[in-house]
């Protein structure tokens, strides 16, 4: 197969907005839970509410915005507009303080409570920027700017980010006290400047992808395209593999929302991110490399063996406290996750039809986002509705995730086993 030769900045482009993208959705998926935790002692029910009004958010967003970069053919003004104004609304998070909000609510209401519902309702503003930006245009750009004979190897460097954030989250988490208001301050303030100053920079580095658009479409028919029966009869392969998708982002959301609190306040580890900093470095390297297996193989033998990993992670982390049990668990749980976004996001961009790339972010996102972030959280709050629970100083409670948010993502992964195995039927690779 021909090797793909891509314009000199493309590569930095990748790299820099996509690592960025994920450390800002790193906090949101991962710490903004432990700051509605931490900040106002949110429940388990808050803190799966919150997913999901921000996969609601996030999967409206892409569909609309999407179908609109299709309309106008431009990418680079929605992600460069987009990081800017993400990156304000990430510093609004700054203002969420109980020494703030306090004197502002009458003394009847809780200031806690209200803290937990402008978070959800913030978070959900924040996700329409970050979604415009990255789940509709970036990923749409990215989509123009490969093609197949180079789209693994990209894609290997995309999916490999978001541990790359986390690890960069991680450290730069280290010199903080999470138990602070002024700690979450400093936090929101310096990762919403990182976001906009990479708005900023991206009208300077990004080159517009030059897809034709034609002009008779009709932006409301663009935005129902891929809803259409005809256009999903048409596309099966596209269709099978977004439900798939879905079946392993449940997976992933069950116990996603609650690791850190789980490593923090089950484990005890107060050096969790000097455990899993290794862990992330090696699982950062194995995804870069494995996204060109897809390139050599195909979809399912390369989608196969992570899973492979995903599953032995899940059975460590559920059966073993034992940190260096947690730290090898932790590792396959990461490669196996990341190997197989990475699969699935290379399948995704090879069965998009040519030009229509943004018409179907918001399909990407029902299979990624929405179902994940609704019925994910949603099973692993239920799961932890008996937990265990803690005094806080101000004498409220807070639960204690426990390690059945692993099996019960083991079972959601072996659901999906028998349906990679049908996607595999719909397209030969």
């Amino acid at each position: 197969m021909k090797r793909s030769v891509y314009p000199r900045a493309f590569w930095p482009t990748l790299v820099i907005f996509s690592l960025v993208g994920q450390i800002a959705w790193v906090v949101e998926n991962m710490y903004l839970n432990v700051f509605i935790y931490r900040m106002f002692h949110a429940s388990a029910e808050a803190i799966s509410l919150m997913v999901a009004a921000s996969a609601v958010a996030a999967t409206l967003t892409t569909v609309f915005i999407g179908a609109l970069s299709d309309k106008l053919g431009r990418r680079k003004l929605f992600i460069c507009g987009g990081y800017i104004l993400w990156g304000v609304s990430i510093m609004a998070f700054a203002l969420l303080r109980l020494d703030v909000l306090t004197p502002l609510v009458p003394a009847t209401v809780s200031a806690a409570s209200v803290g937990v519902s402008l978070t959800i309702l913030l978070d959900c503003v924040m996700t329409f920027f970050g979604s415009s930006a990255n789940d509709a245009a970036f990923n749409a750009w990215l989509t123009e700017a490969t093609d197949e004979a180079g789209r693994g190897a990209a894609e290997g460097v995309n999916a490999m980010m978001p541990l790359v954030a986390i690890l960069a989250v991680f450290g730069g988490f280290m010199a903080f006290d999470l138990s602070l208001p002024t700690s979450w301050t400093a936090i929101f303030l310096i990762i919403g400047i990182a976001v906009l100053l990479i708005g900023v920079s991206g009208l300077l580095l990004m080159r517009e992808t030059a897809v034709k658009r034609p002009e008779n479409e009709k932006y409301l028919a663009n935005i129902v395209y891929g809803f259409r029966p005809s256009v999903v009869r048409k596309n099966a392969p596209l269709y099978w593999t977004l439900a798939a998708f879905a079946v392993f982002g449940i997976s992933i959301q069950i116990f996603m929302p609650y690791l850190i609190l789980y490593y923090d306040v089950t484990l005890q580890l107060d050096n969790y991110v000097l455990i899993m900093a290794p862990a992330v470095i090696v699982a950062s390297a194995f995804t870069a490399v494995y996204g060109r297996v897809y390139d050599r193989v195909g979809f399912a033998r390369s989608l196969f063996p992570a899973m492979g990993l995903l599953c032995a992670g899940y059975v460590l982390l559920f059966a073993s406290t034992n940190v260096p049990l947690v730290f090898i668990g932790s590792l396959l749980m990461m490669s196996g996750y990341l190997g197989g976004a990475a699969v699935f996001g290379a399948r995704i961009r090879d069965c998009t039809p040519h030009g229509k790339a943004g018409m179907f972010q918001g399909l990407r996102i029902v299979g990624q986002v929405l179902i994940p972030g609704v019925v994910g959280p949603a099973i692993g709050a239920a799961v932890l509705q008996n937990a265990a629970t803690v005094l806080n100083d101000d004498g409220t409670t807070s639960f204690v995730p426990n390690n059945t948010i692993f099996l019960a993502a083991l079972i959601a992964a072996v659901v999906l086993l028998p349906l990679i195995r049908f996607c595999k039927k719909e397209k030969s690779v």
